[in-house]
């Protein structure tokens, strides 16, 4: 079974975690990278979780009742029969529920990921083997740097104004000639720049 990649919006979101260990403290570094309100459930939870910002913490048991109102679930509780009773009470209620190192129990996958502001690129080998998921995010490392996502931002800001201008194909050239130099010169380049890219496009037709 292949999982379809999709993003989803997690900003001010609540997202749940069962457990309180060094996994359950990455999925949190995860979710809180994504601006999502997140909250831990585990008997026992690090003083590293306790201490992070953004972060509510229950020492308690996980309960059924622990899934209301949540968006997405984590069960990270290292009892995989734990897991995979949180894993069947989230399936109950459709609520997309990650079980850490138990595929069959998962309806979504974390993948590794590089973030640039907007731009996310991410990487997944359908839970097989996180190291070849690893490996293409550092291959992929060199390429993601601040100034993609400076480029992204400018450029999605244009989408508006070129909306209705020219044909599509006369926009996409736009885009990418502001991408390559850009890229080619290592700086955004300027609102002078851009009109001029976008003048010569509209005198060429």
């Amino acid at each position: 079974m292949s999982y379809f990649p999709m993003f989803i919006e997690l900003k001010d979101k609540p997202c749940l975690i069962a457990g309180g260990g060094k996994v359950a403290l990455r999925k949190a570094e995860t979710l809180l990278d994504f601006g999502a309100r997140v909250t831990v459930v585990a008997p026992f939870i690090l003083p590293e979780l306790q201490a992070e910002e953004g972060i509510a913490c229950r020492e308690k048991r996980f309960e059924s009742c622990d899934l209301e109102g949540q968006e997405l679930v984590v069960a990270a509780t290292g009892d995989p029969e734990e897991n995979h009773r949180i894993s069947r009470a989230c399936r109950d209620r459709k609520i997309p529920v990650n079980a850490v190192d138990q595929k069959e129990d998962c309806t979504f996958l974390f993948p590794a990921y590089l973030k640039e502001g907007e731009v996310v690129a991410a990487f997944s080998s359908g839970g097989q083997s996180p190291l070849i998921s690893q490996y293409l995010k550092a291959q992929a490392m060199p390429a993601m740097t601040s100034l993609l996502g400076e480029l992204a931002e400018r450029l999605g800001a244009l989408r508006e104004r070129l909306r209705h201008l020219g044909s599509e194909s006369m926009r996409k050239t736009i885009y990418q000639e502001i991408l390559e130099l850009g890229l080619k010169t290592g700086e955004v380049p300027s609102s002078e720049k851009i009109d001029e890219i976008i003048s010569q496009n509209m005198r060429k037709g």
